[in-house]
């Protein structure tokens, strides 16, 4: 058996192998479903991990800077770009698998989940913040209703995302204690396990209390800004 054979079966004859080479790969038209209509309200949210009325809420914010000037190249909806972005983040999965599941390119996915995490990055401010003045009291009553702790106004906790090696001189440094390469994120959530202050700038082998100590919460809380209020954490 010649070892080509299995070439010549993808490609067809020689003429086909040239004109690839001369002018790449015949352009391929993906076939996409609509995701939003077809799929019933439960499978949705076993898909993207969030309900649809949630996503028709978060479209909105971020429509704007997910528009095409055009519909060249069959280009996707800020809703499509949308969904592909919460595909990869609910499964983590290869971007080979998000891209047939969406019917896009691997390229395609790749940069539209990079646009569409800066973009919902961009909300940040709007949406993470502190306890105000208005609501402390509100907050340190629901954690004394949960575990019965006075003066709880966030728990503080680090966790590891992971992510390739950097490389280069300080690569080694975001290999954290478990063996692998992440970033380690220190965040602070309410009762309602909503996301009040974050800190995702220090490399894998970074100590949680070097983040705490080196962290604007902890000159905030120390400066009294929350009163007598607490940040729950544990060493």
């Amino acid at each position: 058996m010649d070892i080509f054979d299995d070439d010549e079966d993808m490609f067809g004859n020689d003429a086909e192998i040239l004109e690839i080479v001369d002018y790449g790969f015949p352009k391929r038209i993906y076939l996409r479903r609509n995701h939003f209509e077809d799929l019933d309200n439960l499978t949705f949210f076993q898909r993207f991990r969030l309900t649809k009325n949630t996503v028709l809420n978060i479209l909105p914010l971020i429509e704007e800077k997910l528009e095409y000037p055009t519909d060249i190249n069959n280009s996707l909806s800020p809703m499509d770009q949308l969904l592909t972005c919460l595909r990869f983040y609910a499964t983590g999965g290869h971007l080979s698998t998000i891209s047939d599941f969406m019917g896009t390119h691997v390229s395609t996915s790749s940069r539209i989940i990079k646009n569409v995490s800066i973009a919902l990055a961009s909300l940040s401010h709007a949406y993470i913040k502190m306890p105000t003045e208005n609501n402390i009291q509100k907050i340190q009553r629901d954690f004394y209703n949960i575990a019965l702790f006075p003066s709880i106004v966030g728990c503080i906790d680090g966790t590891h995302i992971k992510i390739q090696s950097p490389g280069g001189e300080d690569g080694e440094i975001f290999r954290n204690r478990k063996g692998y390469f992440s970033i380690n994120v220190q965040v602070v959530g309410d009762s309602d396990l909503k996301v009040q202050d974050i800190v995702a700038r220090w490399p894998g082998s970074t100590h949680d209390m070097t983040i705490y100590s080196n962290s604007r919460i902890r000159a905030r809380l120390e400066g009294g800004e929350f009163r007598n209020g607490i940040i729950l954490g544990k060493l």
